[in-house]
């Protein structure tokens, strides 16, 4: 298995994996529980340029000539300019009150989503995805990781806490209290 920076060739398998992750939240976007559209809605913003969901922020990993995995990884400080034309669309699109709250900030490269294939979980692909970030951006540039994790996922937690992370606070995203982890 390689992981690999993402090209934009990768985002149809990229908007999959990475819905897998964020279904509930990108439904709270749109406004409706529907796949085909959330899938849609996805699939836009990952073969665009210059947004939070962006081929250009994503990672794939990538075994036997399939796409098992992807993440997605940004600069929190650049939050509000790489969020901007998704809330733009949304605004314009589904709901012209969309407001979310800031799930990152300065100081943190925030780790988006992770995406594994249904077909390859329980594989070790996600641990693998988290410890190559980890070794990019924390052992080879000194840069602190972060992430949000429901509380209604324990198995999730346990392990970023197990690769590392520390949980710093809380914050609210789409009306969902999650912990904020961290690793430097």
């Amino acid at each position: 298995m390689i992981i690999r920076k993402a090209t934009i060739e990768d985002s149809e398998n990229i908007a999959a994996l990475l819905l897998l992750a964020m279904e509930d939240i990108i439904y709270k976007f749109i406004g409706e529980k529907n796949p085909k559209t959330a899938y849609y809605f996805l699939l836009h913003f990952v073969e665009t340029e210059n947004n939070q969901y962006s081929y250009q922020n994503c990672f794939v990993a990538e075994d036997e000539n399939e796409i098992v995995g992807a993440v997605s990884v940004y600069d929190g400080a650049q939050l509000h300019p790489l969020r901007k034309p998704i809330v733009d669309y949304v605004r314009l699109n589904f709901n012209s009150d969309f407001n979310p709250e800031d799930e990152t900030q300065s100081g943190e490269f925030y780790i988006d989503s992770v995406g594994v294939s249904p077909n390859h979980q329980g594989k070790g692909i996600g641990s693998k995805l988290l410890q190559f970030l980890i070794e990019e951006y924390v052992t080879q540039n000194h840069q602190t990781l972060g992430l949000l994790v429901e509380e209604a996922n324990p198995s999730a937690k346990k392990l970023y806490l197990k690769l590392g992370f520390k949980i710093v606070g809380t914050k609210t995203l789409v009306g969902k209290t999650m912990e904020h982890l961290q690793i430097s």
